[in-house]
């Protein structure tokens, strides 16, 4: 009996114990701990046994001094189970914890600060907590960083797994702001639970929407909170590469609709995206690209290969706007095309963005194997980019160009407010028969073309720095053939151009041709221009403005055999860059065609002294093989 009455006593003592007062000294035993306010509104209770069940209603975490909201954590409902014996020598191991509607609010400091979610809590050395299984019911997590315009608000939830020994993973799904812009978030991971083991991978298969750009990652992370051992097959697309720039600092130009895929991966500070495969507008790009944080500014670095690069997609590099054909180009491009179509120029007209080129630096290789470029003999590419701090050196920029190469280095200085240009481009052995591939009569053409472009001018686009431009643009071609038909009709020789029309063409020896302008602030003044042949000599002279995007050029054969039906007033080129014109001097044209009525009112045969050539023209002495 004195054995029994205390067994019962504390039985009874037991089952009849409010748990409720220890609510007091465990509030404040978690804020002293965390420096936050904490409160137990429900119910506190405990289920004693070999595995102990704690169960509490209604708890809140206060939130960081400097936060606007109350609350960084709140949940309805939790059940913990405990192993007593463990606890006796010190170890805390936790078999389960269930949590009914969790609420926790993730928030950066304004001021730059630690978030909220920093509560001081230091590794005492102790052996850590044990927490084999997670369950959460109806949870919420959010995330606040107002300098960056960034709200997201996740639901999770946990759901059964496979294995019934296995902590259960979450589904996810939310939504909210980007920096800015719209985004959302689904897919699954692995119990949070698998974060606590740092070298054990946690696995992820999420799928993440911002603005225009998607993204979706599967794979596994090893301490994630570090961003470090990422292992993750990684796939992105979007309207606009441009729009990297503004979701997550990497400053890419404009572009059509892309998607890749590939492997991302980190190491240190760097991080990897290998083996990626994908498409850029009507072209297809693969290889491999890094990028390197914690300097002054991110490192860029790239090895791209396109086996069809189509030359439109390439745009952007350039100022100008992406083809859209067939695509649902970004609103603000479509929007910027057609003000450049309005305008009804050639050259881009829309400024650099300078910040971006200061933003990163970057070294960036891009072979093209084969270019897709209607109307323009261009067979290939292979180009290099460094970029400096703002100084952009592409370098080289080579194009194959029917059978030949134009071969080029540019130098952009984005350092101040208007960027400074240099380039310096050969044109070498380019095929006339390939140059012009949509024109009949130079199919069966002969010889090769050479030349050099060398210019500077500032400005921060396209057309502001041609229309400043100085320098010398210079091109020729030494020995070689051409449609005679070619050559009668630029002399408008009616006689011998119906001659071949209705018999049969023939080619006839081109001796040499050049063209060498002096280019000052933006305009192309001829020093030499010439094209001669056995059969005629074309002379001329005139300006190409580049600030206007104007042409300006008289062209004056001169037949070197006699011809009746001769018209020998010179040819006019002018117009603009986007409507070019080809015509003859109407004025002396009309004056001859005047004086051929006349003569044939007299007597019809007299009619043709008035179209009579003589052939005063010579031989240009031109030398050498501009070709070479």
């Amino acid at each position: 009996m004195w054995v029994a009455i205390p067994v019962v006593a504390l039985v009874v003592l037991v089952l009849l114990w409010d748990w409720n007062w220890f609510k007091g000294p465990v509030e404040r035993i978690v804020e002293a701990r965390t420096g936050r306010t904490f409160e137990i509104a429900g119910d506190l209770d405990v289920d004693l046994g070999r595995v102990t069940t704690v169960t509490a209603g209604q708890l809140r975490l206060g939130n960081a001094a400097w936060s606007d909201h109350r609350d960084m954590a709140t949940a309805q409902h939790l059940a913990l189970q405990v192993e007593v014996w463990p606890l006796l020598l010190g170890r805390v191991r936790l078999p389960e914890l269930r949590l009914q509607t969790p609420d926790v609010r993730l928030e950066t400091d304004p001021d730059g600060g630690p978030g909220n979610w920093d509560l001081g809590f230091e590794d005492d050395g102790g052996e850590p907590l044990q927490l084999r299984r997670l369950w959460i019911d109806s949870g919420r997590l959010r995330f606040d960083d107002a300098p960056s315009d960034t709200g997201i608000d996740v639901r999770v939830g946990s759901r059964e797994s496979r294995s019934a020994d296995a902590a259960p993973p979450v589904v996810l799904e939310g939504d909210g702001r980007w920096r800015g812009s719209p985004f959302s978030l689904e897919g699954t991971a692995e119990s949070p639970l698998e974060l606590q083991d740092s070298d054990s991978p946690f696995r992820i298969d999420l799928r993440a929407r911002g603005g225009a750009t998607r993204a979706h990652a599967r794979g596994s992370l090893t301490a994630p909170f570090q961003l470090r051992g990422i292992d993750l097959q990684f796939a992105l697309e979007g309207r606009n590469l441009g729009d990297l720039y503004r979701l997550i600092d990497v400053a890419m130009p404009d572009t059509p609709p892309y998607s890749v895929d590939g492997r991302l991966t980190r190491d240190g500070d760097t991080w990897h995206y290998t083996d990626f495969a994908g498409k850029v507008g009507q072209s297809d790009l693969a290889g491999s690209a890094s990028i390197t944080t914690g300097g002054e500014r991110p490192l860029f670095k790239g090895d791209l290969v396109s086996k069809r690069l189509d030359l439109d997609d390439l745009a952007g590099f350039l100022g100008a706007t992406p083809d859209a054909e067939g695509e649902a180009l970004d609103p603000a491009l479509a929007e910027q095309a057609a003000r450049q179509r309005a305008r009804g120029k050639v050259l881009p007209s829309t400024p650099y963005d300078l910040a971006k080129l200061r933003a990163m630096d970057a070294d960036v290789r891009l072979r093209a194997q084969r270019i897709n470029a209607p109307g323009l003999p261009i067979d290939d590419m292979d180009a290099r980019l460094r970029l400096d701090n703002g100084l952009a050196l592409l370098e080289p920029l080579n194009f194959g160009v029917a059978g030949g190469d134009i071969r080029s280095d540019i130098r952009m200085d984005a350092r101040t407010d208007a960027i400074t240009t240099r380039l310096n481009a050969q044109v070498r052995r380019v095929e006339l028969a390939r140059l012009f591939p949509d024109v009949e009569l130079t199919r069966d053409a002969a010889g090769r073309v050479a030349g050099s472009v060398n210019l500077a001018g500032s400005g921060n686009s396209i057309a502001a720095m041609l229309a400043t431009a100085d320098g010398d643009v210079a091109v020729g071609m030494g020995r070689g053939e051409i449609s005679n038909l070619l050559i009668e009709l630029a002399g408008i020789d009616i006689y011998e151009s119906l001659k071949f029309l209705l018999g049969k063409d023939r080619k006839v020896a081109v001796r040499c041709a050049f063209a060498d302008f002096g280019v000052k602030r933006g305009v192309m003044d001829s020093r030499a221009l010439a094209f001669d042949t056995s059969d005629t000599i074309i002379v001329g002279q005139g300006q190409v403005n580049l600030r206007e995007e104007s042409l300006d050029i008289e062209l004056r054969p001169r037949p070197k055999d006699r011809s009746i039906l001769a018209l020998r007033s010179p040819l006019h080129i002018g117009g603009s860059f986007a409507d070019p014109s080809f015509r003859p001097d109407f004025a002396r044209l009309g004056l001859r065609g005047a004086i051929a009525l006349a003569l044939g009112s007299i007597a019809p045969p007299a009619a043709l002294l008035a179209t009579l050539e003589l052939g005063p023209g010579e031989d240009s002495g031109c030398g050498g093989d501009y070709a070479k």
